[in-house]
């Protein structure tokens, strides 16, 4: 069962097509930035993830390494998600992520895995909502 919302951000993505190697279909370099806020604080984010298509049409993503800042400190993330194209141009996938930080102010992330959801438009305005 989900907690109660942990936070919203609102972000920013540019994407490009890169190498795959996977059936022959195509992948992409995903960055975004942004804003919004979490376990309480207003944070800047900012990560980079890789998602690659699958032969049933859907994507599998993941970000290796992804920042969340605020004015009390920082942490760290990593996510991995599975989605689908809408049909208006952007994206919708749903997974999950796990934070580390030193922060007492963003220390609430720790030790626990937050479940995403992560919708875009095709000019990619984006917002990732997380949950406990």
């Amino acid at each position: 069962m989900l907690g109660a919302k942990a936070g919203t951000l609102t972000l920013k993505e540019t994407s490009k097509p890169i190498a795959s190697g996977r059936y022959g279909l195509p992948a992409m370099e995903t960055h975004n930035v942004g804003s919004g806020k979490l376990v309480g604080h207003d944070v800047m984010g900012r990560a980079t993830f890789t998602a690659a298509m699958r032969p049933d049409g859907s994507w599998v993503g993941e970000c290796p390494a992804g920042i969340i800042a605020c004015s009390e400190g920082v942490a760290t993330f990593i996510c991995n998600g599975v989605g689908n194209m809408t049909e208006d141009g952007g994206v919708s996938f749903r997974g999950g992520a796990s934070f580390e930080t030193t922060s007492d102010a963003l220390s609430e992330l720790n030790g626990k895995y937050y479940m995403f959801t992560y919708d875009s438009d095709a000019d990619g305005n984006a917002e990732w909502n997380l949950y406990p």
